[in-house]
């Protein structure tokens, strides 16, 4: 591992406002590449906007370093920022219906070379496009979702990266797949509705008209959960009650998503009962294997792939990665802990900065997060973080890089 000479505290020192850069200092900035590769910072600063102020920091106090942004996610919200930002792509923009089958105008991302779509569940099918009292997961429906992937088929994609956190349906995929040519039937040869309380009456599936152009597409999701898709632990027993189902909706919800387990494996020779990650998004886990053949990812693992993460950390000499709260599920799946795991495998050091440091912070270290430095200067009520965060983390990178410039 390249070494930065020596040693960095736990939290961050306030020092002393001096505008004068030392002629060390400035020369240590030339010399260095430094990599800043942050997540959002949740409720505060978008990845791209953490990316921002911490390059602001640096030049103050490194005027001549060299750096390369490379916005992070781990799959949820902000992963099609986080890869088009990274990748020089842009923004699709596309019709879609909401949960409950309205039309909205949503979204989708590409990246920089055309060949992947970006698609965030959320930007069509999310609690956002509810109102509190519209969250019922008996009646909404996922389809919006599927028009999007429909849609970023129409672009002659060679693969589409799918993220799938806070969605307000319960449906198991099926309105994501009916938007892309599967049929739904009851024992009467009648479609079903459209909607996730229709399931207990699913009597077969007709896959023929498929959307072709998906067998020659690879489905990434990002899923960081393993919940099966229904009993105790699955989707509508510990998802349904957040999307406002009640506990008969939870009871009806979960017999129609064990329903349509049985009728996956018979009619389509697929086991999705117990598939980790299957009660995913209301169940759309297991849809999306079972419909279009996706493969479930850890989201972190994705987005590195996806933003060419280690080719970009190459002659780097350190990498500064943060999130808004670092805790010990920072080294469980989360996006810091995906960039320190590339960034060990190249040698390149890794330091994060963070809003505030929670329970069992240390253990990042054991990732190769050599130290942590919280924004937080003064204790603050939570509805006040939002306030002046985007100055706060400057000032942060700012004595970072001034402690970094002492030692070079």
């Amino acid at each position: 591992m390249r070494p930065i000479h020596g040693a960095f505290p736990a939290h961050p020192c306030k020092l002393p406002a001096d505008p004068h850069i030392t002629s060390q200092a400035a020369t240590a900035g030339r010399r260095l590449k430094i990599a800043i590769a942050p997540n959002a910072f949740k409720g505060t600063l978008s990845a791209v906007q953490a990316a921002d102020c911490i390059e602001r920091g640096l030049r103050q106090a490194l005027p001549g370093v060299k750096t390369v942004k490379i916005p992070m996610a781990d799959g949820g919200d902000g992963t099609l920022p986080a890869i088009v930002a990274a990748t020089g792509g842009k923004w699709v923009k596309c019709a879609a219906a909401d949960p409950l089958g309205r039309k909205i105008k949503a979204a989708f991302g590409l990246t920089g070379d055309g060949r992947t779509a970006v698609i965030e569940m959320a930007l069509a099918s999310g609690l956002v496009r509810l109102a509190p009292r519209e969250r019922n997961p008996l009646l909404t429906s996922s389809r919006g979702t599927g028009e999007l992937i429909r849609a970023a088929l129409d672009r002659n994609v060679g693969e589409i990266i799918l993220g799938i956190g806070g969605s307000a349906t319960n449906d198991g995929g099926t309105g994501l797949a009916r938007a892309l040519g599967v049929r739904f039937f009851d024992r009467h040869h009648h479609e079903l509705p459209d909607n996730g309380g229709a399931l207990t009456q699913l009597a077969y599936i007709n896959m023929a008209g498929l959307d072709p152009r998906l067998a020659k597409t690879i489905i990434s999701v990002a899923c960081d959960v393993n919940n099966p898709l229904h009993g105790r632990r699955g989707a509508a027993h510990v998802y349904g009650p957040q999307k406002g189902a009640t506990p008969a909706m939870v009871r009806q919800l979960d017999a129609g998503l064990k329903r349509l387990a049985t009728v996956i494996q018979r009619d389509l020779g697929v086991q999705v009962a117990r598939l980790p990650g299957a009660g995913a998004a209301g169940g759309l886990g297991a849809g999306l294997v079972a419909f279009l053949g996706a493969q479930l990812r850890p989201g972190a693992d994705l987005v590195t792939q996806a933003v060419g993460l280690e080719k970009q950390l190459a002659g780097c000499d350190l990498v500064i990665t943060g999130e808004g709260r670092l805790d010990a599920q920072t080294a469980s799946g989360k996006a810091p802990g995906g960039v320190a795991k590339i960034a060990r495998r190249l040698g390149v050091p890794v330091i994060a900065l963070c809003g505030s440091l929670g329970p069992g912070a240390a253990e990042v270290r054991k990732i190769g997060i050599l130290a942590c430095f919280a924004t937080l200067e003064d204790p603050l009520p939570p509805d006040d973080l939002a306030k002046d965060a985007a100055a706060r983390l400057e000032r942060c990178a700012e004595n970072v890089g001034r402690l970094i410039g002492l030692h070079r």
